[in-house]
């Protein structure tokens, strides 16, 4: 009976859930369990907005470096007083403003981006736990199945062992009784499987008989 999404959101209301797709046993699991189009889509998306995050954060340490070498080129010339060394200064400034402009809007992004995640995350969780509980539930379905197969080639392997026996015992019972009534010369004409293995324990029997007959004598 399939459950509705609602109820897995309920299920993960309050729940902090790890990102997906750096889970490793969450891409083992759906190699055996296969993947939806959907699935694939919001891997695909989260996917793009971790690397974008990833890009941002390089590229706000990188600014900041090259803004930290302006401060410094500042500091540094400021015992200077010459006119070149006066534009380098106001170029450098210059620079760290325009720095500063484009980390304040990369942070601003940087500052959406986890909202962003989370929400693909958790409708990727989402769709992962449908498509989990539907293999589950298509192979409980199947195991019953086999199940029930299993008890019926038990019970059918249990009568089959019992009707061997007997036809064994049966042609056992056959074969002493035609070899008490006409004897061991007539039976060798017989052409029977069985017949090596059920004259083997009178052999032995008749020569135990042998062997007791001889002690007597002796």
């Amino acid at each position: 009976m399939p459950i509705s999404e609602e109820k897995f959101k309920a299920a993960l209301a309050d729940k902090r859930i790890p990102v997906l797709i750096l889970d490793s046993k969450w891409h083992q699991l759906f190699k055996k369990a296969g993947i939806t189009p959907e699935i694939e889509k919001l891997e695909k998306e989260l996917t793009e907005l971790l690397k974008k995050q990833g890009r941002i954060n390089t590229e706000i340490k990188s600014i900041k470096k090259v803004k930290s070498e302006l401060m410094n080129n500042i500091v540094s010339s400021m015992d200077e007083s010459d006119v070149k060394t006066e534009k380098k200064v106001s170029d450098s400034k210059r620079l760290i403003n325009e720095s500063n402009d484009k980390i304040d809007a990369l942070e601003d992004e940087l500052l959406e981006l986890p909202r962003q995640i989370d929400s693909v995350n958790k409708e990727l969780m989402l769709k992962t736990m449908a498509l989990c509980y539907e293999t589950m539930s298509v192979n409980t379905d199947e195991i019953e199945k086999i199940a029930d197969w299993i008890h019926d080639v038990r019970i059918q392997l249990k009568k089959n062992i019992i009707k061997k026996q007997e036809k064994e015992f049966q042609n056992a019972d056959l074969y002493t009784y035609m070899h008490d009534i006409f004897g061991p010369e007539v039976m060798e004409i017989f052409d029977l499987r069985y017949e090596p293995t059920l004259k083997k324990p009178e052999q032995k029997e008749e020569t135990g008989n042998t062997e007791k007959t001889e002690k007597k004598e002796e």
